[in-house]
């Protein structure tokens, strides 16, 4: 179990202290999977990274399993087995994707490069041995990234907007993936998206903007409210991606 409690972030601008997060109260369930949505830049990302340890709130504590993680470092939190996949992937010249999943999983595991390649869309004879870097695309990375977490035994995984620069077939695997994952897994799963075949996969939805949690519920309950803020708000986008590819950038 994961829990968030008073929680706030304040950053600094050209203009003084920003308050990014405000007094964020969240628990979230093991063996449930979470989405975060929300508007650009109401806090989604923000409260990822707090998870994560990128970010260090202004105030309030996070616990993780009845242990306050407050003031661990990132390292500190992938050893509990924390994971997070970026918006944006790093990348690693002089590193092949085989051996950045191998260090991924750990271990000394015996790492099926093949089976976690396919799961993103990915063809293991093409892209094992290349090196982690300029050659490569915004959407391999990102899924070469997803395949690293995938390797990983976590117990928070997140994922930040995974359907980013990625193809429709592509995407279409990446939903298979996430809810074979689901189906498997003990641990708590966040992604954070506007995709409404994502959303669908959601235990739990909980909706962001202007730095606070402005609605959360079961999937059942919220995604009929957000649909309908969607087609009010981007009629267009609606029709020319279809019923099942809807995403807006509110």
């Amino acid at each position: 179990m994961l829990e968030i409690k008073d929680l706030s972030l304040n950053v600094e601008g050209e203009k003084g202290s920003v308050e990014i997060l405000h007094n964020i109260n969240l628990t979230l369930e093991d063996n449930k999977f979470y989405v975060f949505t929300g508007p650009n830049g109401g806090g989604k990302s923000s409260l990822a990274k707090v998870i994560m340890g990128i970010y260090k709130p202004t105030q309030g504590k996070i616990f993780f399993n009845g242990r306050d993680i407050t003031d661990l470092d990132i390292t500190e939190r992938a050893h509990l087995g924390i994971g997070y996949a970026f918006q944006q992937p790093p990348r690693f010249k002089g590193l092949t994707v085989e051996k950045l999943l191998q260090i991924s999983a750990g271990n000394n595991k015996v790492v099926d490069c093949c089976n976690y390649l396919y799961d993103v869309g990915l063809c293991v004879q093409d892209y094992v041995g290349r090196e982690v870097d300029n050659s490569l695309s915004g959407g391999e990375l990102k899924r070469i990234e997803i395949a690293t977490l995938l390797a990983r035994d976590l117990k928070v995984a997140i994922y930040d907007e995974p359907e980013a620069g990625i193809d429709l077939w592509s995407f279409s695997k990446l939903i298979e993936t996430f809810r074979n994952v689901h189906a498997r897994q003990h641990g708590i799963t966040i992604i954070i998206s506007h995709q409404e075949r994502i959303l669908n996969l959601a235990d739990e939805i909980i909706l962001l903007a202007d730095g606070t949690i402005k609605q959360q519920g079961s999937r059942e309950y919220m995604l009929p409210l957000l649909l309908g803020d969607i087609e009010r708000i981007c009629p267009r986008d609606r029709m020319e991606r279809g019923e099942d590819s809807v995403e807006c950038n509110r």
